[in-house]
């Protein structure tokens, strides 16, 4: 389907052709021309390589990516989708923790629910979604809690992302405020929790068995958060949460509830295992400690989302795949972002970090999006070379060269680097 506006998405809604999003189980087929997986390595160091070290396979309404599982479905986004601003929605990683998922939707009966401490509970259709409130649209990247976890030193447990577990796109939705505005939220309530239509057995006797996440009532980035409908202009793919996801800017997707159907105004803290447990960081400077200060059991810890994504960037080309021929400029792409707001610079570095110079920015498509930069690179001698590159916001947050550690593996953003090997004349 091509690009969407609200008066044609109504259309295709009326034309009967959204009742079932997608028939059958969301079973992977291994592509018969897929590239060749990475590989392997077994540590006990960090994983070298840019992306996960994984074999492609090919889901419904996805190009061939990556599988880190597929109890719940874990799909990372290959390193070339990244030379554009936005992430193509059939290359766009996926992420469960619950094996059960929703295969198909019947938009006639399904609705979204506002309950709990409101003056009014709600029971909405996608079409009043669409028909009744004003659609606004927003740039802003989706990022795994654990992308890059496989750079981690000591390893720590969990999926070994590599940069993978990421994406950008434009959403269009409704404001979360309006929603809430239309339920009435009552004096009293304290948290709004969220919750979509997967399923499945969590960690035992833990009560986990739905992923529902919490975000106080005055966190400033439910002023910008979305109920969206559409992605790159077009309905949701199922595994990235047809009908509608929230899209809560800035914040890590592990909020970004997929299949959103209820939303709950709690009068207490939200207390059940997604947020008491499990994603949560310690309370110290880049949520980083050490593993002896984490295996002493005394580590205060908060849940990942009293925090925003920090600033990063890539490199995605050259990619080190082959030998550069001497003598000859190389035009050194990649993508920057921030989840404190825009992205104001960004820097390059052709030897290892020892000094810096600026790069070109791409186009600005709002503070919470990726921003593609280039630079032209004129290597001075053959031989191994080391570039890096690094990223300021507009908060003044430049991105670090040096590593985090906490055990759930969360939040690296470390100078990111790649060794390239420049021909002889």
């Amino acid at each position: 389907m091509g690009r969407l506006s609200r008066r044609s998405l109504l259309a295709w809604l009326g034309s009967g052709a959204a009742g079932l999003a997608l028939g059958g189980q969301a079973r992977a087929q291994v592509p018969p021309h897929a590239a060749t997986p990475l590989p392997s390595f077994t540590g006990p160091g960090a994983n070298p390589y840019w992306n996960g070290v994984n074999p492609f396979v090919s889901y419904p309404q996805k190009l061939p990516l990556l599988r880190m599982t597929d109890r719940g479905i874990q799909l990372e986004t290959p390193r070339p989708y990244f030379l554009s601003p936005f992430t193509p929605n059939a290359a766009f990683y996926v992420r469960y923790h619950l094996e059960l998922i929703p295969n198909a939707v019947d938009l006639s009966t399904w609705r979204l629910s506002l309950e709990g401490n409101v003056e009014r509970s709600l029971q909405l259709g996608f079409d009043e979604l669409v028909k009744n409130f004003k659609a606004v649209s927003v740039a802003a990247v989706n990022q795994c809690s654990g992308n890059s976890r496989s750079r981690f030193q000591p390893r720590v447990p969990g999926a070994q992302w590599g940069n993978g577990a990421m994406g950008n796109a434009r959403w269009t939705g409704v404001p979360l405020r309006e929603l809430l505005a239309s339920a009435g939220i009552k004096s009293g309530s304290v948290q709004l929790q969220f919750q979509g239509l997967d399923r499945g057995p969590g960690p035992e006797g833990k009560g986990a068995d739905a992923v529902m996440k919490s975000l106080d009532l005055t966190d400033p980035a439910l002023d910008h958060a979305l109920v969206a409908y559409l992605m790159n202009d077009e309905p949701l793919p199922m595994l990235n949460g047809f009908p509608i996801r929230l899209i809560v800017p800035g914040k890590f997707g592990v909020y970004w509830i997929k299949h959103l159907t209820w939303i709950r105004a709690l009068t207490s803290e939200d207390a059940n295992y997604w947020m008491a447990t499990a994603y949560r960081i310690p309370d110290t400077s880049r949520g980083s400690t050490t593993p002896a200060e984490a295996a002493a059991g005394k580590l205060k810890t908060v849940p990942i989302g009293h925090v925003r994504m920090p600033v990063r960037s890539f490199i995605v080309v050259p990619d080190g795949s082959s030998k550069l021929p001497s003598g000859l400029p190389v035009r050194v792409q990649g993508i920057a972002f921030s989840g404190d707001g825009p992205v104001v610079k960004v820097e390059f570095s052709e030897n290892d970090g020892r000094s810096w110079v600026e790069a070109t920015l791409g186009t600005d498509h709002g503070p919470y999006s990726f921003r593609t930069w280039e630079h032209t690179w004129r290597p001075s001698r053959a031989g191994k070379h080391v570039i890096a590159v690094r990223a300021t916001d507009g908060k003044g947050n430049v991105q670090p060269d040096a590593p985090v550690w906490n055990p759930g593996g969360y939040l690296w953003n470390r100078v990111e680097r790649q060794a390239l090997i420049v021909g002889a004349g």
